[in-house]
């Protein structure tokens, strides 16, 4: 019995090692856990990168802002620029009514006062609507004799036309508009047709002898 209660008083040399090993790792884990901290030019390495992506980022959505500023202007402006182009569109075939009731009776061939008062009266209120259309920024097209644009024209056909270069508008069947840089309707037009050249006389190879 009594070297049993010895046997329980001593600790095996094993675990004595074990238990000093572990004393000394508790020992030593403060100075591993600590983290090396950075210099001084490192700390202001890093915060000079840190301020240069948010300077990016600040430009960036400035230089979004900005454009979303300039383009609403824009299209406030192009609305403000352009809302009569619906109106000025119905009252198109107004002018043309105008300009056709003139060109069925010219005024040289009126005959009495009467017809020639009504005719100056058109006349006059056609005037007035193109000065109308002027002032909102609606100009007439009437191209005679100018070289055909595909962007401001519409060729209704093509003929031939002595003295006319190909592609010069020979006849306005109906004029166009256009509101401000935009075209409102094309002009209806006639443009001449490219004359083939003559083909030049073949000369004689030489005759034998």
């Amino acid at each position: 019995m009594k070297d049993t209660g010895k046997e329980r008083g001593t600790v095996p040399a094993d675990e004595a090692a074990v238990a000093n090993n572990n004393v000394a790792d508790a020992a030593e884990a403060p100075g591993a856990a600590e983290a090396v901290e950075p210099s001084a030019e490192e700390r202001v390495v890093a915060l000079e990168t840190e301020l240069a992506a948010q300077k990016d980022q600040l430009l960036r959505a400035l230089a979004e802002t900005e454009n979303v500023r300039r383009r609403a202007q824009r299209e406030h402006e192009d609305a403000s620029k352009y809302a009569v182009a619906g109106f000025a569109k119905a009252l198109l075939s107004v002018a043309d009514n105008l300009r056709r009731a003139l060109d069925s009776l010219p005024e040289s061939e009126a005959r009495d006062e009467r017809t020639r008062g009504l005719l100056a009266g058109v006349a006059a209120t056609e005037r007035e609507l193109l000065s109308v259309f002027e002032q909102q920024g609606i100009r007439r097209i009437d191209p005679d004799g100018e070289r055909f644009d595909h962007n401001l024209h519409q060729a209704i056909f093509e003929a031939e036309r002595a003295g006319k270069p190909g592609g010069t508008i020979i006849e306005v069947l109906q004029p166009g508009y256009v509101l401000h840089d935009r075209l409102l309707r094309p002009a209806m037009v006639g443009v001449a047709k490219e004359t083939p050249k003559p083909a030049e006389p073949v000369e004689p190879s030489g005759t034998a002898a």
